[in-house]
């Protein structure tokens, strides 16, 4: 044994890889309903750290650029739905604040009775809760031992425990007339529909507030574009999409469905899903692109990752972004040119402004300001590049700067630094866990951990059900009042819903700048 530590501790680019494998391949196992996922490199770590500390040394800038990765690419992705979304869950961002203090006070009154030290506090509160103010809670017990014990922990118990509530939770169903309908889960539909009246496209219900779209349209034996301005006769036959609810509705003041399926028909009209790789275009709105002027037809439908969206005027593309285009099918090579339509070139990192926007969140990060009573506030290497992710991501583009990654791109380095940020993090607490895991400082550590989360997080779940937001939202700002991407990655395989990582952004980044705070209220008391 003694000579495979010491052939580890010399490789250690060696050493990580092995345990993302093997926490690979212990995240695929099912316990029960829980699959651990991308936190299998966690556990993994803290087994292989667990049999010589040396593993575990020296890896802070190798766990820095896996969480500056993963908090970069999560902040982009829920930075184009934040702002939009901000009216709807400023209030569960109030709740997040609530149970991060209810937590704090538990804490303190448990640890107390059951004989721990406040750094043995501060460090389990950093670690039931994932998140970088391990760093504040370091400096404000001057690196107390006690500090990373707690740590080390309580981070495990918060993972497990997080994904047992996140299982319970993330596919209920419970009234949320306060919510948003999920894109993903409502989907799309086009249904050929026969128009029984005079009417016009403008007149029909969700056309003029984007709700649905009309393209083929099929008179008196012709087929063509269906234009706005269009006026609708008896007879007329059109191809309405959007939602299922919302098509019915338009169904509804038109006429029936026909028996007739308007896109079997493409000599005239035809239609392609078409890869948006063409720079020019990335970061503008759909409205913004004179689709009709350059190709004579219209997008219908986004597809972005798993999610297909109706295609809304204010959409802003975004690189590999495929859309469905309806022309003629005389023009479907000019539309080809209009959106790039190349998987190589859409396959190609933007380094310049990967490279650069990340370099900012680290500089966000790296802010000191000091606060009253000697307290000290840095948002730190995870915190930084996910709020300045979340602002780049809002923004989309500045000049010839395109910020947004195409999402399988912004999906794989996600995944590669979330476990690689596990990986190291499991590593450098294997010997501590080790070594107090049995003991009563080891078992009253886990249990104060295990029922403050439980605490905090029911707080957040119940004001979420409280204000009518749906379990989906409420599974996400759980997962961002953890702070804990493993969460995140787990909750997104369960369900494929947006308003999860929009709800995690949220609170990710508002709950570690209360954490950072607290912590270091939990020593002074």
């Amino acid at each position: 044994m003694t000579v495979l530590t010491d052939f580890l501790a010399t490789h250690q680019l060696l050493t990580i890889l092995i345990v993302l494998a093997a926490g690979a391949l212990l995240g695929q196992i099912k316990f029960g309903p829980l699959r651990f996922g991308a936190a299998g490199a966690l556990f993994m770590g803290l087994v292989v750290g667990a049999l010589d500390p040396r593993l575990g040394q020296d890896l802070g800038m190798i766990k820095g650029f896996g969480v500056v990765l993963f908090c970069y690419t999560v902040g982009l992705a829920a930075g184009s739905t934040f702002l939009s979304d901000l009216k709807r869950q400023w209030s569960l961002m109030l709740a997040g604040v609530v149970g991060l203090a209810a937590m704090a006070a538990a804490g303190l009154g448990l640890g107390r009775l059951l004989g721990l030290s406040p750094a043995h506090v501060a460090g389990l509160y950093a670690g039931v809760l994932t998140s970088p103010a391990i760093d504040a809670a370091s400096t404000a017990t001057h690196g107390a031992g006690d500090t990373l014990v707690g740590y080390a922990l309580s981070y495990p118990v918060g993972v497990i425990v997080a994904l047992i509530m996140v299982a319970f939770v993330a596919k209920r169903r419970w009234p949320a007339s306060k919510d948003n309908t999920s894109m993903a889960e409502a989907g799309l539909t086009a249904t050929s529909t026969f128009v029984d009246q005079e009417t016009s496209i403008r007149e029909t219900p969700g056309f003029s507030d984007d709700q649905i779209r009309m393209s083929y349209l099929l008179r008196d034996g012709e087929m063509r574009l269906a234009a706005p301005d269009d006026d609708l006769h008896v007879g007329d036959q059109v191809l309405v999409v959007g939602n299922p609810d919302d098509v019915n509705r338009a169904v509804e003041h038109l006429g029936h469905v026909s028996d007739r399926t308007l896109t079997d028909e493409r000599h005239e009209i035809d239609f392609r899903r078409f890869l948006v790789s063409n720079p020019a275009l990335v970061g503008r709105t759909l409205g913004s692109i004179d689709v009709r002027g350059r190709t004579s037809g219209k997008v219908t439908r986004v597809r972005r990752g798993d999610l297909d969206m109706l295609a809304r005027d204010d959409i802003v593309l975004q690189p590999g972004d495929r859309v469905l285009c309806v022309v003629p099918a005389n023009r479907l090579s000019d539309a080809a040119d209009l959106f790039g339509d190349s998987e190589a070139r859409v396959s190609q990192v933007d380094a310049l402004s990967l490279g650069l926007g990340a370099a900012l969140g680290l500089l966000l990060g790296a802010l000191m300001v000091a606060l009253p009573g000697g307290l000290q506030f840095e948002l730190g290497t995870a915190a930084g590049p996910l709020v300045m992710g979340m602002i780049l991501g809002s923004v989309h583009r500045t000049g010839p700067l395109r910020w947004q990654l195409p999402h399988a791109t912004n999906a794989i380095l996600r995944q590669l630094g979330l476990m690689i940020f596990l990986a190291c993090v499991g590593l450098t607490s294997g010997p501590a866990f080790l070594s107090q895991a049995i003991s009563w400082t080891g078992l009253a550590v886990v249990g104060v951990s295990g029922i403050t989360l439980v605490l905090g997080g029911a707080i957040v779940i119940a004001a979420a059900w409280f204000m009518k937001l749906s379990a989906q939202r409420a599974t996400g700002a759980f997962a961002g009042f953890v702070g804990q991407p493993a969460i995140l990655g787990y909750a997104n395989s369960l369900v494929n819903d947006e308003r999860i990582e929009s709800a995690y952004g949220a609170l990710f980044a508002l709950g570690t700048i209360v954490k950072i705070m607290l912590v270091q209220v939990i020593v002074l008391v």
